[in-house]
């Protein structure tokens, strides 16, 4: 019997929850699929083996964005590690995404990042830092990509979101945290460099996305492939209750391709890209495992 959590519920309810979420999201993924098989079929036979692995390169380029965009916010926060050390940390600790509940890529992160010096709060610190960052420079490349008839609605999360990047809120956010926490403050507060630094890596981490979203859907051009997968990825990751908004984000990749694609074709390449997307994190992962290896032996 699980023992009671707040308010009398059970703890486990909070897995029961993300459990029928991610039934309900992939039954209604199969019967879309099914329902338009001939069409989906027909849109994976334009995707050529040329095209998906044009779409991995790009895909691997955008990881390595991310893993830039975590190692400057390490970085200004303190800890500066060396680029194989912390393709590592961050690779390898991001395989937790695929896991049920938002902790695993973090406690994989910080284990990881102590080995190398890094204090557990610092690490932390990076961690949640990387969601507001990709999420703010997500949103903009959508409004500014797709326009202000579709997308205008985007603007009225932006001004929240630039408040949330703002270093001096955030250095306030996280002092208060850890002293919730009862643990010591961080030693070296987030400057402005650094966090604009850390929007350049990822802005230029959705660039990569853009090109490899515009190898399997060539319709629309680079431009739209760029805002159309950075909405579809910031819907999916704001869907916490799903690993790595599985089934969110196709969904908003089919509506996004909607204006260039039918919804056949659209499933094609959402299905497509969730595959490369997969492909590029083991392979990042079991590269920089390798390499950070040989540099210890």
């Amino acid at each position: 019997m699980l023992p009671p959590g707040r308010g009398g519920r059970p703890r486990g309810w909070r897995k029961a929850v993300r459990g029928g979420f991610l039934a309900v999201a992939l039954a209604f993924g199969v019967w879309a699929v099914a329902s338009r098989w001939d069409e989906v079929a027909a849109g994976f036979a334009r995707l050529t083996p040329g095209m998906v692995a044009a779409s991995l390169v790009a895909v691997v380029g955008a990881l390595l964005g991310a893993m830039l965009t975590w190692r400057t916010l390490l970085a200004d926060l303190g800890s500066r590690l060396p680029v194989r050390s912390a393709a590592k940390v961050f690779f390898v600790g991001q395989l937790g995404k695929y896991i049920p509940g938002a902790v695993w890529p973090m406690l994989a992160q910080m284990e990881m990042g102590r080995d190398l010096g890094v204090p557990r709060a610092r690490s932390a610190a990076a961690f949640f830092l990387m969601m507001p960052i990709q999420l703010a420079t997500g949103l903009l490349v959508a409004f500014g990509t797709l326009g202000w008839d579709r997308f205008g609605w985007l603007l009225l999360l932006v001004p929240v979101l630039l408040v949330l990047l703002e270093p001096r809120v955030i250095n306030a956010v996280i002092g208060y945290g850890l002293r919730r926490l009862k643990r010591e403050p961080l030693e070296r507060p987030l400057t402005r460099k650094g966090m604009l630094a850390a929007l350049g890596w990822a802005l230029a981490g959705w660039a990569c996305y853009g090109v490899h979203l515009s190898f399997v859907a060539p319709q629309g051009g680079l431009v739209f492939a760029i805002g159309a997968f950075a909405l579809s990825w910031c819907l999916g990751i704001m869907t916490f209750v799903v690993p790595a908004g599985a089934g969110v984000r196709e969904v908003a990749m089919v509506a996004a391709l909607a204006p260039v694609m039918d919804s056949g074709p659209a499933i094609a390449v959402a299905l497509a890209s969730r595959v490369v997307i997969i492909l590029g994190d083991l392979i990042c992962a079991a590269v920089a495992g390798l390499s950070a290896r040989r540099v210890s032996v």
